[in-house]
C-alpha cells in the first residue's frame, strides 16, 4: 500500500493542517491500495500564497529555461511510465496494457509538445501603432477528475507553467496517486519552489477553496457539468477566468454510404474505452433506419468480444468501473433504459459471472433507442451504447445536436467530403472523421454545457495568457 502523509507546497513536502486521511481503493479488488491527506481550506491558502510568491520570478523566467523544465518533465514521466500505468490501472480500472500507453503515455508526450510550442508561439505582435503582448494570467487553480487522472493534470499544468503561470493542483481524491508521482518528478528536476503545489482532499472543501480564493487568477476545471457550474458560481465572486471541460453525450453518425461493419466496430471500441469512463466517448450511435438491425447485430458481436477482468489481468479487455458508487449509477441507467422501452441487446444490470470482486458492469448495448430517452440524453459514464435509428441525413444532424452537450462526435461516410460537410454541422468541439485519431496538438474542449475553453497545443497555451496592448 502506498501511503502519502504530506502535501506539496512551496517546493517542500509538508503536513496538512487537517488530521483526516482518504483511502484510495483498487477498483479490481475493492481493497485499499493507498492513503492520502484530507486537505483543508487552510492548506489551499498556504499553497496559493506560495504560488503567488513564486509568480513574478517564474513569469520573468526566459522561455528557453521554461522549455528545458518541460523537456525534463517529459523525460521524468517517461522514466516512470510503467509505474504510472500500473498505479492508474489499479485506481481507475483501465487494463494495464492500455493504461501504460494512454494514462502514462499521453501525459509524457503532451509535456514534450509544449517545448516546441514555446519556441514558435508569437508572444508579441505589432498591430498598427500598438505592441500587443501576451503575458501569463497569474496563479492558476487546477481541479481535475479521476477518469484520466494524470492526463488531465498535465493538460493544465504543462501549458500553465509554459505560459509563466504558477499552479495549485487538486487531483481527484478517488485517483490521486499519479499526482504525487508528478510532484516527485517536478521536485527532482528542481522546478523553482512554489511554481507547482499539490493539495489533496475533497471537492466541497479543497476545490471550492481554490475556486473562491481571491488570489487565484484563473481556475481550470475538468469534471461533471454540475460541479463545473458550482466552480463558475464561486469564481464569479472575484471575476476570475474559468475554463471548463465538462460532460458529454457524443453522437457517432454513421451515414448510409459508410462501411457499416468497420464503423460499428470502431464505435463500440470508442464507447467502451476506459470502461466507458471517457467524457468524449461516442455513446450514441446513429444509424440509417434501413440498416439498424444489421448495425445491432455487429454491435452485439463486438460488445460480447470484450473480455471482462481485473485491470492487471493478462487477458482483460474491459476492466471495472472506478467505484461502487459509479457501478450502481451505471446499473441504474441500464435499468432505466429497459423501463423506458429501449431494447436490451446484450449486457444488462446484473453482476457478471465469475467476478465476485471489483466494480464490474457488463458491456451493454441498447437498440431502437429514441433520443428523448434518459440513456440518450444523460451522461452514463459506463460501458453502455445506445443505437438510435434515423431516416435522413438531416434527421441525423438534428438528433446529434439534440443534447445539452457538445464535446465529441464522429461521422462515417464513404465520401470524406460528405463526412466533413456533416461534421461542420455538428455543434461539438471535436469530430472524428472515419475514425480519425486523437491529436495531441489539436484543441480539445466543448460547446454548450460541455464547457468553455480549450486544452492542448497552441490553443491550450493561449488559455493561460492575458493580452496587453502598448500604444507606441
Amino acid at each position: 500500500m502506498k501511503t502519502h502523509d504530506k502535501i506539496y507546497i512551496g517546493g517542500q513536502w509538508v503536513p496538512s493542517s487537517g488530521r483526516g486521511t482518504i483511502d484510495v481503493i483498487d477498483a479490481s479488488t475493492e481493497e485499499v491500495m493507498g492513503r492520502i491527506p484530507e486537505g483543508t481550506a487552510e492548506d489551499v491558502d498556504r499553497a496559493v500564497k506560495a504560488a503567488r510568491a513564486a509568480f513574478e520570478g517564474w513569469a520573468q523566467t526566459p522561455l528557453e529555461v521554461r522549455g528545458k523544465y518541460l523537456e525534463q518533465l517529459s523525460a521524468g514521466l517517461g522514466a516512470r511510465m510503467a509505474e504510472i500505468g500500473q498505479t492508474i490501472a489499479r485506481e481507475v480500472g483501465m487494463p494495464v496494457k492500455l493504461a501504460v500507453g494512454i494514462q502514462a503515455g499521453l501525459p509524457t508526450a503532451i509535456s514534450g509538445t509544449f517545448v516546441k510550442i514555446l519556441q514558435e508561439f508569437p508572444f508579441e505582435e505589432r498591430v498598427g501603432n500598438s505592441l500587443v503582448v501576451r503575458e501569463p494570467v497569474g496563479v492558476v487553480g487546477c481541479i481535475t477528475p479521476w477518469n484520466y487522472p494524470l492526463h488531465q493534470v498535465i493538460g493544465k499544468v504543462a501549458p500553465a507553467i509554459a505560459a509563466g503561470c504558477t499552479v495549485v493542483v487538486k487531483p481527484s481524491e478517488v485517483a490521486p496517486l499519479s499526482a504525487f508521482i508528478l510532484a516527485e518528478v517536478l521536485h527532482g528536476i528542481g522546478l523553482p519552489p512554489g511554481v507547482f503545489n499539490l493539495v489533496t482532499g475533497y471537492g466541497p472543501v479543497v476545490g471550492e477553496a481554490i475556486a473562491r480564493h481571491p488570489d487565484v487568477d484563473m481556475v481550470s476545471f475538468t469534471g461533471s457539468t454540475r460541479a463545473g457550474k458550482r466552480v463558475s458560481e464561486l469564481a464569479a465572486q472575484t471575476v476570475k477566468r474559468v475554463t471548463l471541460e465538462l460532460g458529454g453525450k457524443s453522437a457517432n453518425v454513421i451515414l448510409d454510404d459508410a462501411d457499416l461493419d468497420k464503423a460499428v466496430r470502431a464505435g463500440v471500441n470508442d464507447c467502451y474505452l476506459n470502461s466507458g469512463q471517457t467524457c468524449s466517448a461516442q455513446t450514441r450511435m446513429l444509424v440509417p433506419r434501413a440498416r439498424h438491425d444489421e448495425a445491432v447485430r455487429i454491435a452485439k458481436e463486438a460488445a460480447e468480444s470484450f473480455t471482462l477482468g481485473p485491470a492487471l489481468g493478462e487477458n482483460s479487455r474491459l476492466g471495472p468501473l472506478i467505484s461502487d458508487v459509479q457501478r450502481e449509477r451505471v446499473r441504474g441507467y441500464i435499468k432505466k433504459g429497459i423501463a423506458e422501452g429501449a431494447k436490451l441487446v446484450t449486457g444488462g444490470p446484473e453482476a457478471p459471472a465469475g467476478l465476485p470482486k471489483g466494480y464490474f458492469v457488463k458491456p451493454t448495448v441498447f437498440a431502437n433507442v429514441r433520443n428523448d430517452m434518459t440513456i440518450a440524453q444523460e451522461e452514463i459514464f459506463g460501458p453502455v451504447l445506445s443505437i438510435i435509428p434515423y431516416d435522413t441525413e438531416e434527421d441525423a444532424v438534428r438528433i446529434a445536436n439534440d443534447t445539452v452537450y457538445g464535446l465529441g462526435g464522429g461521422v462515417w461516410s464513404g465520401d470524406p467530403e460528405r463526412a466533413k460537410r456533416v461534421a461542420r454541422r455538428l455543434r461539438t468541439g471535436q469530430v472524428a472523421i472515419n475514425g480519425g485519431g486523437f491529436n495531441l496538438l489539436a484543441p480539445f474542449g466543448g460547446y454548450k454545457q460541455s464547457g468553455r475553453g480549450r486544452e492542448f497545443g497552441q490553443h491550450g497555451l493561449e488559455e493561460y495568457l492575458e493580452i496587453k496592448s502598448m500604444q507606441l
